[in-house]
């Protein structure tokens, strides 16, 4: 059985930025401040984070997301070998003849309003063929988007784990797929920040090979990150305005160093929907 780690994003460092950009305290499953033990910075207080006084990061420095690719063929087979840390019991989704072509819309109702989001499966076959299936078994269904970051240069609202303390995962992983695997397995170019721009939605994943689950992040902003998170859909713009709503906010800080909180305004995905 594959254990899932806890966790945490690469500090990318920017020797051309100024420590605003420390913006880029980058990962996207990190997990929470241990449950909310005493000396989290959140336990006693709800320390609004914003980055009013930050100045904007010049996304011109760095390069966009590769092309997406055309899909070979019009299906795939894909792996999904069981992973340890399930935050609620589900079956994994089939891994045979998976389609790659067309689009998926799913619905997320929240506490804070509607969010759309449009799956591609010709980026991500295996990807958009996991969430579906986890959509629905209900799985998305009363679990808390656990993690807000407003940093300039990452911009990111985190969802995806029932248990709300991002460690949690459907049972199962995968591996990466676009932009990884627009790239060779050894180029430089995979440590490299690129723009992943506004409206994308995309996998948080541990670092670790296989370590996709259920946990997923809306960016809200034009954010740079090394092209290790699979991109696998949109958000349409009543979703972004939902995101928004709840940035303008802010985070408590409780996610240190690996950046942002949770959010001062709590947001819960009420129910997901296939349309």
């Amino acid at each position: 059985m594959r254990r899932n780690p806890v966790i945490r994003f690469p500090v990318i460092r920017f020797p051309v930025i100024i420590a605003a950009a420390s913006a880029t305290a980058l990962l996207l499953a990190g997990c929470s401040s241990d449950s909310g033990s005493s000396d989290s910075p959140s336990s006693t207080s709800k320390a609004k984070t914003t980055t009013a006084a930050m100045p904007p990061l010049d996304m011109s420095q760095f390069e966009a997301l590769p092309p997406v690719q055309a899909p070979a063929a019009a299906t795939v087979d894909c792996s999904y070998p069981s992973a340890a840390g399930a935050a609620k019991t589900v079956n994994p989704p089939s891994s045979t003849g998976v389609s790659t072509e067309g689009t998926v819309t799913v619905a997320l109702t929240t506490t804070a309003g509607p969010i759309g989001m449009q799956l591609n499966r010709a980026e991500a076959p295996c990807t958009v063929n996991s969430i579906v299936s986890l959509t629905e078994q209900k799985y998305f269904d009363d679990t808390p988007c656990h993690r807000l970051v407003t940093s300039p240069g990452l911009q990111i609202l985190q969802c995806g784990d029932p248990s709300g303390k991002g460690t949690g995962g459907p049972g199962y992983g995968f591996d990466n797929e676009y932009p990884t695997t627009a790239y060779s397995a050894n180029d430089p170019a995979l440590s490299l920040p690129v723009v992943y721009p506004r409206g994308t939605l995309a996998m948080a994943n541990s670092g670790a090979p296989g370590s996709n689950g259920s946990q997923f992040f809306l960016v809200y902003e034009d954010s740079v990150l090394p092209p290790n998170y699979t991109v696998f859909g949109t958000i349409d713009d009543a979703g972004l305005a939902t995101i928004e709503k709840i940035a303008a906010d802010g985070d408590d800080g409780g996610m240190g160093a690996t950046g942002g909180g949770a959010p001062n305004t709590p947001i819960t995905v009420e129910t997901a929907v296939v349309a």
